[in-house]
């Protein structure tokens, strides 16, 4: 069997462009918060006293992965967790201070950031592959709670 052109094969662009994003997020951006910790920041600025699962919804992290990352951000101090009042059951986040501070020094340097990684392309190139890739992942989140089997 002959090898196959693997730039046709939206994984391994996906994994190129990954590792791309990981190289600039580490070196531009920040060593110490990860891109989902800054998702997570930045969907409690735009909507505080959100709970875990809705933050985990808004940010397409499954329930243990964004378990993980708000437990990270509150040990260090960036994210609190309340109890909601009207089900004390329920434990709203907000940023803390720290959190605020770190949230918009890193939205200055994510900013940067994404005008090198997509320079390659004109204005409405950009337009156009950021709204083909949203909708691309928009419906990958479907993905999850179908079942899928190997044929």
């Amino acid at each position: 069997m002959a090898a196959v052109d693997l730039t046709s094969h939206p994984g391994h662009l996906a994994r190129r462009l990954q590792q791309a994003h990981h190289l600039l997020w580490n070196t531009m951006v920040s060593e110490e918060t990860t891109s989902p910790q800054y998702a997570v920041l930045n969907t409690l600025v735009a909507e505080p006293g959100l709970d875990q699962r809705g933050v985990g919804e808004r940010v397409g992290l499954d329930r243990s992965t964004v378990a993980e990352v708000i437990s990270r951000l509150s040990r260090r101090g960036l994210v609190d967790k309340v109890r909601d009042p009207q089900d004390g059951r329920r434990a709203l986040l907000r940023l803390t201070a720290d959190g605020r501070r770190v949230h918009r020094k890193l939205t200055v340097r994510t900013a940067r950031m994404n005008q090198i990684f997509l320079a390659p392309l004109t204005a409405d190139e950009r337009r156009l592959f950021l709204d083909l890739a949203q909708r691309v992942a928009d419906a990958a989140e479907h993905l999850r709670a179908a079942p899928l089997t190997p044929s």
